[in-house]
């Protein structure tokens, strides 16, 4: 049988979830709103007694990653006090398609803070989030893979923050996991997959790609690496709490760089460096 404390079968309510049910009172039928997922089971969400929920983890990508079927199928829409946020679970893993699924909002336009939002109300304390990007030095040349290690934020207008009304200033210094970090080069290493080094990532507001003249601005800023969304996920993970490690990949040289204007890798190519990519993240958070 089952008590008001568990189930027969060794699971108990998440600790955390008074607040969880508090804030996410709205059912459909009676299944949680985030569909408890571990064990699809009705009302609020569970853990296992042993391992706990907090050995959730998640993965975020776009630009070609999110081909992955994983980030296309079983897709579930939970609400959140931001709006709505779109995930799958496969394997104990949230993939979450930064652009929704279709690849269908552009970079100014996601909805950062109901993505984040999800990740830390299902309880996530590890993601890695993956990038394509524009090369602007040789740290990191088109069609290769590394770690980022720093940004620059020109974007403006985005909801990038948990504290619109409250006064916290949150440190970020060290933006990116150092631990998830390690573990993804540790298995790059093991798989014989090589790396760029670790680069510097600005973030511009986007859509439009950028002008010649801002790459080169951008070069002499210490920029490595150009794209749209980094910095306004990055930082609301660190407001979260949230342990987050970045991975970028080149599809090209930016604006001024390439002799025949901006030209993009094939999608053979590009699926060839994703596949290589998601293999890596999803040991280095198994």
């Amino acid at each position: 049988g089952q008590d008001e404390e568990g189930y027969s079968d060794g699971r108990t309510q998440r600790g955390g979830c008074e607040e969880h049910r508090r804030i996410y009172d709205r059912r459909e039928g009676d299944r949680c709103p985030l569909s408890c997922i571990r064990y699809n089971s009705p009302g609020a969400c569970i853990r296992d007694n042993n391992k706990g929920w907090c050995d959730l983890k998640a993965i975020i990508a776009g630009t070609g990653i999110d081909r992955d079927p994983r980030f296309c199928e079983g897709i579930v829409k939970a609400e959140t006090a931001y709006g709505d946020a779109f995930y799958s679970e496969h394997d104990g893993i949230i993939f979450i398609p930064r652009h929704l699924p279709g690849h269908k909002t552009a970079p100014h336009k996601i909805n950062y803070r109901a993505n984040v939002e999800l990740l830390r109300m299902l309880g996530v304390d590890g993601v890695i989030s993956i990038y394509a990007v524009g090369s602007i030095t040789r740290k990191l040349a088109p069609a290769s893979f590394g770690l980022v290690r720093d940004f620059i934020d020109l974007t403006y207008g985005r909801e990038n923050t948990f504290f619109d009304d409250a006064v916290r200033h949150t440190p970020m210094i060290n933006p990116f996991d150092i631990t998830l970090k390690a573990k993804f080069a540790s298995e790059a290493i093991k798989e014989g997959i090589p790396m760029g080094y670790e680069t510097i990532y600005i973030t511009t507001q986007g859509p439009r790609l950028e002008t010649a003249a801002e790459i080169n601005a951008y070069r002499h800023m210490g920029a490595d690496i150009v794209g749209m969304t980094l910095a306004t996920e990055a930082e609301l993970l660190k407001e979260a709490g949230i342990p987050n490690a970045a991975v970028a990949f080149s599809i090209n040289w930016a604006a001024g760089l390439d002799m025949e204007g901006v030209s993009f890798l094939e999608d053979e190519s590009i699926e060839r460096i994703a596949s290589r990519i998601m293999k890596i993240a999803l040991r280095a958070l198994s």
